[in-house]
């Protein structure tokens, strides 16, 4: 297109100049110097028409760089990602190859023992024979000697070894039970009192930080903002539950979450020393409080970490460990009871001859459920022992976690050790306040709505009310019916009960037939 343009402008030129050479050779006054001038305007039209040709050149020159870099580009990207799917082939193909490998030796592995427990059976068959031929040949001997028949001798023999058998055994057992409970009970007394000889920890009672002082009451007002504004905000940022109410000089912070509460409260005191209460402040003094917090988390697990002498606790857990630290169970801190359940757990370990650090560090994790948010599913063990399998925590010290509230069945020594450090950290005087009217009435409440259902005869709150046993009427109720009945439970004790956890409900249908032989 810029050529045409071009060729239209030099064409104009042209037949400009060819007029006016015309025009000046019709006039008869025309001369010379006007057909040089003509000449030398020819010339400089075609000069420029040549200029603008070549200017014309250059563009459709750059044009067709350009495009031809961006053809470049774009074949340069197709290259890249088809070299991306043969990389990623490549490796599938490998490991399909390993597999395939591995499979094939466990074939063969497998093959070979075949071939091996078939060399045994045989070899088995021929002793067996022997054996058989031994016993013909007995047995036609002992036929004569006696005068019994082979199975007459057989059934006297059988029943003479049988009952010196039975009266044999029954005495070892008792005597092998009697000494094992002895020996069992004296080790077992030995190694918990030097556990817990060995370990002095001190022991003051606290109570979780629920309600923040106030210097005035107007603060309230303040807290509350035009038309519940700053409350909203507090609430929401906080994510816990801001309660106001005619208590002089203090409001509650509610929240299953122990450090969400602990930053709240840092908040409203940031607020109150400020003076200016508003959603930015909200905000800005949340975000400095969370920020102390997770810090000082952090520090509290790694202090614990390197007082019982371990290391290697991913920093998640860590935080957990020192989220500890503003959660009570009956007034008992439950950082310390960590760290005494620890070096418990660890005593103990010592002197059964087992792996001290390990044992340590079960004892100082098996709590870290605790301070999870409250909903997630499962007791606090389960919980825990979950998160420490995230975090690349040891089947054995996973194990330990969740079976030291008997989640799940002991099966290993560390099991164990964790539940008794548990148990002797909580039980020890002066280590918890036992809060004997609220944990009753607890359970009543519990047990109050599972009664409530028609069909119900009996239920029983166990497991710190963790677990409701319910007993029904077969005769009233069948399986179907059992099941649904049990849902409902759940339900109602969801709306009705504010609890941490999980509260399991089994309902227990049973159908009894009873003879009786006179």
């Amino acid at each position: 297109m810029t050529e045409s343009i071009i060729f239209a402008v030099v064409g104009v030129l042209i037949g400009a100049v060819v007029a006016f050479v015309i025009a000046k050779s019709k006039n008869a006054q025309a001369d010379k110097s006007a057909a040089d001038e003509g000449s030398n305007l020819l010339a400089k039209a075609k000069a420029e028409a040549e200029e603008l040709r070549k200017n014309a050149r250059n563009e459709a020159k750059q044009v067709v760089r350009e495009e031809r870099q961006q053809l470049e580009a774009d074949m340069e990207r197709k290259k890249k990602g088809i070299a991306d799917l043969e990389r990623g082939l490549t490796k599938k193909e490998v490991a399909l190859e390993q597999k395939t490998e591995d499979l094939q030796k466990q074939i063969e592995r497998t093959k070979a023992k075949e071939t091996e427990f078939e060399t045994k059976a045989e070899k088995l068959d021929g002793e067996f024979k022997k054996v058989q031929e031994k016993q013909e040949e007995l047995a036609g001997k002992l036929t004569a000697i006696s005068g019994l028949t082979k199975e007459e001798a057989k059934n006297q023999l059988i029943a003479s070894v049988e009952q010196e058998a039975k009266v044999e055994a029954a005495k070892l057992i008792m005597r092998i039970e009697e000494e094992a409970k002895e020996e069992a009970e004296k080790r077992a007394k030995r190694v918990v009192g030097i556990a817990i000889q060995r370990f002095a920890g001190e022991y003051v009672a606290e109570q979780t930080i629920s309600t923040v002082e106030l210097a005035d009451d107007g603060i309230k007002g303040r807290l509350i903002g035009r038309e519940g504004r700053n409350i909203r905000a507090f609430e929401q940022i906080c994510g816990v539950d801001l309660i106001i109410d005619d208590t002089p000089g203090v409001v509650t912070i509610s929240s299953f979450n122990v450090v969400r509460k602990e930053i709240a409260r840092m908040t409203i005191e940031r607020l109150m020393a400020d003076g200016r209460i508003h959603p930015a402040k909200i905000e800005e003094f949340h975000d400095k409080a969370k920020h102390e917090v997770e810090t000082r988390l952090r520090e509290l697990g790694e202090k614990a970490q390197m007082e019982i002498g371990v290391h290697g606790i991913h920093p998640e857990i860590l935080k957990l460990i020192g989220a500890l630290n503003w959660r009570t169970s009956y007034t008992q801190n439950q950082y310390q009871h960590a760290l005494e359940a620890a070096f418990i757990c660890g005593n103990m370990a010592a002197e059964l001859g087992l792996n001290v650090k390990q044992a340590r560090r079960a004892g100082l994790m098996h709590d870290i459920g605790k301070v999870l948010d409250a909903s997630a599913e499962g007791s606090h063990a389960v919980i825990g022992a979950d998160f420490a399998k995230k975090y690349g925590e040891s089947p054995d010290i996973v194990h330990a976690i969740r079976a030291h509230h008997d989640d799940e069945k002991p099966e290993s020594v560390l099991s164990h050790l964790v539940a008794a450090a548990d148990a002797l950290s909580g039980a020890r005087p002066g280590a918890r306040k036992a809060l004997k009217e609220s944990y009753v009435s607890r359970l009543t409440d519990i047990e109050k709505i599972v009664n409530s259902f028609e069909g119900v005869t009996k239920s029983y709150a166990i497991s710190a009310g963790r677990e409701i046993r319910v007993l029904v009427d077969n005769e009233r109720l069948n399986d179907e019916q059992t099941i649904m009945l049990s849902r409902d439970i759940a339900k109602k004790i969801e709306q009705e009960m504010s609890y941490p956890g999980t509260i399991k409900v089994a309902v227990i249908r049973e159908t009894r037939a009873v003879g009786i032989a006179k």
